[in-house]
């Protein structure tokens, strides 16, 4: 493989992880698209500027600190604490949407990091495979070699599920990942 071909290749694997991201983004619903753009403005700087400058304002407004203007929210201020509430509340949902999503999205990339990490072990172990049989060939003997023996055999994907699935069940309790 040259270099070209290598880098075209390292593209090309990007691009479709990305590409896992963009497909997403263009099946989003409405609700999902208004929880990423009111989350983009919302988690910004220029909002908590927003927010800091209004709170200064209702606060001056109320507490009888500018002369000859009469309260509409005297202290402690009641309704000011309800808007902030509400808004909170708005917020924290349309945060949770995008985060969902989020989620989803990461789910995705990690059913695809899995299936190409079991691609790549089939083929490391092919690899081995190879190299073994050109050092035996070249008269090196490596039937002793207890550790590339082993590597020689492939990975059990179901009891390396069944382990992981027990540690799960118990809440994450180590008991070894190849253990019995």
């Amino acid at each position: 493989m040259t270099r070209k071909e290598f880098d075209d290749h390292l593209t090309s694997g990007r691009h479709v992880v990305r590409s896992l991201k963009a497909r997403s983004d263009a099946r989003r619903t409405p609700s999902q698209r208004l929880a990423d753009w009111m989350t983009d403005v919302f988690g910004s700087n220029r909002f908590l500027v927003v927010n800091v400058v209004w709170f200064v304002a209702w606060t001056m407004l109320n507490a009888r600190i500018i002369p000859g203007l009469q309260p509409f929210d005297p202290f402690p201020f009641s309704l000011l604490t309800t808007i902030v509430s509400l808004e909170a509340i708005v917020l924290s949902v349309f945060v949770l949407i995008a985060q969902n999503r989020s989620a989803r999205i990461d789910q995705l990339r990690s059913e695809v990091d899995l299936q190409v990490n079991l691609i790549t072990e089939r083929e490391l172990t092919k690899v081995l495979s190879l190299v073994a049989r050109i050092a035996e060939k070249q008269s090196i003997d490596v039937s002793g070699d207890a550790e590339l023996q082993a590597m020689l055999n492939p990975t059990n994907i179901e009891k390396l599920e069944r382990v992981i699935d027990a540690q799960l069940g118990e809440h994450g309790h180590d008991h070894g990942v190849l253990g019995s």
